[in-house]
């Protein structure tokens, strides 16, 4: 089973109400904003940085993220993009 399949899996089963594979190019910027659920990400490949209160979080292939609900952050993409699994509590919160 590849890592992708596994992951999914492994979101499904925590009972997140989406869950589903992403993917970005290099140096992709997402500006500072906020989730009202949980939102979990698994790295398959590549890398992304989360930048919350002025801390940078680090997330390669094989790491989990588990976002803070209600905490700013922005994101930004690794040199080689990135592609991951994506777990939302509330549908579209991502």
């Amino acid at each position: 089973m590849e890592l992708s399949e596994r992951y999914i899996q492994t979101l499904e089963k925590e009972g997140f109400a989406d869950v589903f594979e992403w993917q970005d190019p290099a140096g992709k910027a997402y500006m500072e904003h906020a989730h009202a659920g949980k939102v979990t990400y698994m790295v398959t490949d590549g890398a992304i940085t989360f930048t919350l209160q002025g801390v940078d979080k680090v997330v390669k292939a094989g790491d989990r993220f588990n976002v803070p609900t209600n905490i700013p952050h922005s994101m930004q993409v690794g040199p080689q993009g990135w592609i991951g699994i994506v777990g939302e509590e509330i549908s579209g919160d991502a």
